[in-house]
């Protein structure tokens, strides 16, 4: 073998992104991802390698990584702006906490550093709790990025300590509070655990499960109930039965058990209906 000439081997790994591809050697059909032994024709007069093209590559590779971390650190800047405009547009609950989380935004995007404010909106009628889109878009280097925000809305409400069947008394030991996305709550829900303790079960409710109005019945159908009646000062307190059942706030029917007579009143809490004259 002469210098001039040399016989090269390689190893070629075919990737599984060509794992569709079928290479054929020696008349045999061999599907990638394979390990290939080929033999490369001679080659001849072989140019010199020149220290200019591993710096040019270095250079390359270097100038590469710094516009790629530039782009990156400017993504989360328009993430942070969402954000920050989301906070702005939605008031923290009192007694709750506000979390608002921007999506990730693809790395592939290359944005160009914008020279002013950067432009926010909420574009058509989005609710503001949930999940929003919210549009950022910088005029002077005239492009635009939707980015979503998840917002949660977080309040203290009543939760079961343990699974409630139908028909059980709700006591104290029942009952925790702890902090509850607003959106899942489907009807009326309470704060304090005296709001519902002595009321009744009417379908079960998990361990963990918020304690809405739905589940219970704070005057249950057929029960006796405290008839509070008053106006301009004048309150008169008597005993009643329940027509139908009811949560807080539901206006049902009741008799008075003295009189007989079925007059209408709102519940205010655990076996107590308040009526207006």
């Amino acid at each position: 073998m002469t210098p001039s000439k040399i016989f090269i081997f390689k190893w070629v790994i075919a990737s599984n992104l060509f794992a569709n591809h079928i290479l054929w050697t020696s008349s045999l059909a061999i599907s990638a991802p394979a390990i290939l032994l080929i033999r490369v024709k001679t080659v001849t007069n072989r140019a010199p390698f020149s220290p200019l093209v591993l710096i040019v590559g270095l250079f390359s590779i270097i100038f590469s990584a710094i516009v790629h971390g530039t782009s990156t650190n400017y993504l989360h800047t328009v993430q942070q702006t969402a954000k920050e405009f989301v906070l702005d547009n939605v008031e923290p609950p009192q007694n709750g906490e506000l979390q608002v989380t921007p999506a990730q935004l693809d790395s592939r995007l290359r944005l160009t550093e914008c020279s002013m404010p950067l432009n926010t909106s909420i574009p058509g009628k989005q609710s503001m709790t949930g999940n929003v889109t919210v549009l950022i878009n910088c005029p002077t280097e005239n492009w635009q990025v939707y980015v979503p925000v998840r917002v949660k809305l977080l309040l203290p409400r009543v939760v079961a300590t343990k699974p409630l069947p139908r028909g059980t008394v709700i006591a104290a030991a029942d009952l925790t509070i702890k902090l509850v996305e607003n959106r899942f709550q489907r009807s009326i829900s309470f704060e304090e655990p005296s709001q519902v303790i002595g009321s009744k079960v009417k379908r079960g409710i998990n361990m963990g499960d918020t304690i809405e109005g739905n589940d219970i019945c704070l005057v249950c159908r057929n029960e006796s109930v405290l008839i509070r009646a008053g106006n301009s000062g004048l309150n008169i307190v008597t005993n009643g039965t329940a027509l139908s059942d009811g949560s807080l706030g539901d206006q049902i029917r009741i008799q008075n058990n003295k009189s007989k007579r079925v007059v209408d009143g709102i519940i205010t809490g655990v076996g107590e209906v308040t009526v207006n004259f």
